[in-house]
């Protein structure tokens, strides 16, 4: 099964309410499907109930009730970038899951939003401060700075996915696929930037 990492636009309001009440993140990264949301909504009451089963010997409400959780017309904007999500991280730390702020965004970047899988563990929120700070940073990345991170024999030994460093580049550019894709999340970033909009970053 393949890993796709998306980031979704989200305004700052909207990005306090999801992580004051997780199960609202599906509102943001799948919100055509409103069994999800049900679903985590189920999954956390469930939770708070045998809770309070434990402490007092009864039962609490299994299911918090729904919310409205209106976004404005073009609020959330949505990027995936395919696999080359963990080879332009690793290019721009040089790590395969940690590496220095803001330019390790993508994988520790942002707040944890509760305990709700979102797909590969819960999904994380970043204000629209730090997504700022983070279009600064992406700005003065440019492919020369990439092409002296790549490493396909070091991005090999780490398991950098989705595994593809070590082909012919004659028959298959991962170098360039990674720039592809990086050239729409910084233009995607910047974008958010420029419209005073937070993110949540999604491992589906």
């Amino acid at each position: 099964m393949s890993m796709i990492l998306e980031l979704h636009t989200v305004s700052d309001a909207n990005l306090a309410r999801v992580l004051a009440n997780p199960p609202l993140v599906w509102k943001v990264v799948s919100p055509d499907d409103d069994s999800l949301y049900d679903a985590a909504r189920a999954e956390a009451g469930a939770g708070e109930a045998g809770f309070f089963r434990r402490l007092f010997g009864r039962p609490a409400r299994a299911t918090a009730p729904a919310v409205d959780f209106p976004l404005a017309p073009g609020e959330v904007n949505t990027i995936d970038l395919d696999k080359a999500w963990h080879g332009i991280h690793f290019l721009l730390t040089g790590t395969a899951w940690e590496g220095e702020p803001p330019l390790n965004f993508l994988m520790q970047g942002g707040t944890v939003i509760g305990e709700v899988e979102v797909g590969y563990g819960p999904a994380r929120g970043m204000t629209a401060a730090e997504v700022k700070t983070v279009a600064e940073a992406l700005a003065g990345i440019d492919e020369a700075f990439m092409r002296a991170r790549f490493d396909p024999a070091q991005m090999t030994q780490l398991d950098i996915y989705p595994g593809i460093w070590d082909r012919d580049p004659a028959e298959d550019d991962s170098f360039g696929y990674c720039m592809e894709c990086f050239g729409a999340l910084r233009t995607f970033v910047m974008g958010a930037s420029e419209r005073g909009a937070g993110l949540i970053i999604s491992l589906t």
